[in-house]
């Protein structure tokens, strides 16, 4: 590794690193470093946090569980503790994630926030700015690029009219921790997603009184059926049955033991549950409890907001309702598009241009991880695929390194 600094200011440097550059310290980067570790094939990690997994470090709630089982959540080459529950908490997760870290050996470089990354036709090298708080900013150079920063690095919050006038408390759910201090406030959550939905029965459950704004269709899906989970029929059923037909058994049986959910404002998608996640990315809810109080009217379902006023919202089907706070729901985005430079491979969404599962690996030793859309058992598959290819361009360079006569060349 080399290290060349100037007399400007902020401080600047230059750095050559071996093997790949990875973006990101969540699960995707974890599980490939892993990957990386297993083949022998160095690596550095950038993070722009000061732990690894901010996501659900900083910005979940505190009664968060995965929403599928462990055993579709788990990171190559490790398994779960067989203690954990079939459904492990959010301390549980995060317990499994630094247990990962240290098995490998893997320590990101914290507190570097990437604002660029470009390749460098002349010499076939990523460069990949990376800033530090107080300034310092260090270019690292490297063959290879591991774009794992995921689809969930920046919040999404709309534009609502008047949303400066409301006199209440506006956060998004990424500030959301804990129902307690809402106890007896009227809180409209605005998303009808799993998060959504978990904040209402949180929120309730603490003594608030939760209203969901809902905007288009959503799949609600119990999220286990015929004594096991849904998530685990549907994949079973996937590798015999077309995804049309999984889809009208799953919405056969969740009518069967939830009900009619059009009939308390919850409309179903023209697509069923597994076509709309594999167009749109958008997953189906998996009731942990909301759905009870919907139809107990705990939890009430309003129209999509129109504005928001001094002392509450209006709504598109002309209700108007008295609010304390406005909790947005409304996820998450990458961020891509704003450090990489590179037009073909990504979307202005930040999402591949390709679909999974061709969508790992781009041109010029770029690669991407945690973008297929398919959670974390996606994320894995990537990392192993990624990995791999890493592993075998890496060992080309050090046969041809090493071969009598060869010639060596600083990239810098």
């Amino acid at each position: 590794m080399q290290d060349q600094a100037n007399s400007t200011s902020p401080r600047q440097s230059l750095c050559t690193v071996d093997g790949p550059i990875i973006v990101g310290a969540g699960p995707s980067g974890l599980a490939v470093a892993a990957t990386l570790r297993k083949h022998s094939v160095p690596f550095t990690i950038l993070e722009r946090s000061d732990d690894i997994a901010d996501l659900w470090t900083n910005r979940t709630y505190g009664r968060l569980r995965l929403h599928l089982p462990k055993v579709f959540c788990e990171l190559p080459h490790v398994r779960f503790p067989p203690d954990f529950p079939a459904y492990p908490s959010k301390n549980d997760f995060l317990r499994y994630l630094h247990s990962y870290a240290d098995h490998f050996s893997i320590s990101p470089l914290f507190g570097r926030t990437v604002t660029r990354a470009r390749f460098n036709a002349a010499t076939s090298l990523w460069h990949v700015t990376a800033v530090v708080e107080g300034g310092e900013v260090t270019e690292y150079v490297s063959r290879w690029l591991v774009v794992a920063s995921g689809e969930n690095a920046e919040v999404v919050v709309p534009r609502v009219k008047g949303r400066e006038r409301f006199a209440g408390e506006v956060l998004h759910s990424s500030e959301y921790k804990s129902g307690e201090r809402f106890k007896g406030k009227r809180v409209l959550v605005v998303g009808c997603g799993n998060s959504g939905m978990e904040m209402c029965l949180d929120l309730c459950e603490h003594g608030a009184i939760p209203f969901m704004s809902v905007r288009s269709g959503v799949h609600v899906l119990p999220r286990e059926m015929l004594g096991t989970s849904t998530f685990g029929i549907a994949m079973n059923l996937l590798r015999w049955l077309p995804v049309k037909l999984v889809d009208r058994f799953l919405l056969l049986v969740a009518k069967m033991i939830l009900g009619d959910t059009e009939k308390y404002g919850l409309k179903r998608p023209k697509l069923g549950p597994l076509e709309i996640k594999g167009v749109t990315g958008k997953s189906p809810v998996l009731d942990v409890g909301a759905w009870s109080l919907i139809k107990s009217g705990d939890i009430k379902v309003v129209a999509e907001v129109e504005s928001l006023g001094c002392n509450g919202a209006r709504f598109v089907d002309g209700s108007d309702m008295a609010l304390d706070a406005v909790i947005f729901a409304t996820g998450y985005r990458s961020n891509v598009p704003s450090w990489l430079q590179d037009g073909e491979f990504f979307r202005e969404d930040g999402k591949p241009r390709s679909r999974c599962p061709s969508n790992w690996r781009g041109p010029n030793g770029l690669y991407c991880v945690g973008f297929s859309g398919q959670g974390l058992l996606g994320a894995g598959a990537d990392a192993l695929r990624a990995a791999s290819d890493i592993a075998g361009r890496w060992q080309e360079e050090m046969v041809a390194a090493a071969a009598p006569g060869a010639a060596t060349i600083s990239p810098v």
